[in-house]
């Protein structure tokens, strides 16, 4: 039998310990896959994506953590999941440079796989208001100014535009490597998700008044379904880092209720289509 010829599958994903993470990784052992979350606490592997020491020993910790598992030290998947929404600095080393490493570090894990596939988590966010001057420091990939721009954002009081900026520049970032002979070139499928409003403990008061749920709908429109549980978001995470998903990459799947299309409008290949 060759390697990765049955149905189980070894898949990393960081932030499992809430959220869109945790649900992640529930369903993807339900299907009888072998996880190994990555989160600050209470996961597999304790390990804090905003400081760059820890990113840097995130490969070996991870090739051991499968291997104890009863693995081989071959990972099929790895899902970006752990991000924050903080006004400060820490947004930008999690968000953008936290999944960057994170893909980044496990692609050799990756290259011993017969199916392997790479997953971020962006936002709806990434559709709106931004800093375009720290979107351009986060392409550089420079952390130091990156982070020093952050800071002086919120110094300014526009802290908000952080987060919309790194979900912004992580999903470039997807769009641009995805096709390099690193990742297409190798036959690694790398796409992104960009969910709507998720239901989760910083949403639920919102939607539980009229107000609050007129707030959210005039910010982020979604006229199928409305806001959602984390589960939907890591059944479409589920499919891209799958076996069955052998040909679509560079893509942001915005899993938004239509909240994509009623804000920008049909048109998909610029103005003239």
């Amino acid at each position: 039998m060759t390697k990765n010829s049955t149905m189980t599958r070894t898949y990393v994903v960081t932030g499992a310990a809430s959220g869109i993470g945790l649900a992640t990784t529930e369903l993807l052992r339900s299907r009888g896959h072998r996880v190994i979350g990555v989160d600050l606490r209470g996961a597999d592997l304790d390990t804090d994506l905003a400081v760059p020491q820890q990113r840097a020993a995130l490969a070996r910790n991870v090739e051991a953590a499968i291997r104890a598992a009863g693995g081989d030290g071959t990972l099929d998947a790895v899902l970006a999941v752990a991000g924050v929404a903080l006004p400060s600095s820490s947004t930008v080393r999690v968000n953008h440079f936290g999944a960057v490493a994170t893909v980044e570090a496990l692609r050799p894990l990756l290259l011993r796989s017969t199916a392997p596939r790479a997953a971020v988590v962006t936002s709806f966010s990434a559709l709106q208001d931004n800093d375009t001057e720290l979107v351009r420091l986060l392409a550089a990939g420079d952390e130091d100014a990156a982070v020093a721009r952050a800071e002086a954002l919120v110094e300014k009081d526009l802290g908000h535009l952080i987060y919309a900026s790194t979900k912004r520049s992580i999903a470039q970032w997807v769009r641009a490597t995805s096709i390099t002979t690193a990742w297409a070139g190798a036959g690694i499928p790398l796409n992104a998700v960009g969910p709507g409003i998720v239901l989760t403990p910083m949403t639920a008061p919102l939607v539980q008044t009229d107000e609050g749920r007129a707030q959210l709908q005039a910010i982020v429109p979604m006229p199928l379904h409305g806001p959602f549980e984390p589960l939907v978001i890591a059944r479409a995470l589920a499919w891209l880092t799958g076996e069955e998903n052998s040909h679509t990459t560079g893509q942001v799947l915005f899993v938004d209720g239509g909240a994509d299309v009623s804000l920008r409008g049909p048109h998909i290949f610029g103005p003239q289509d």
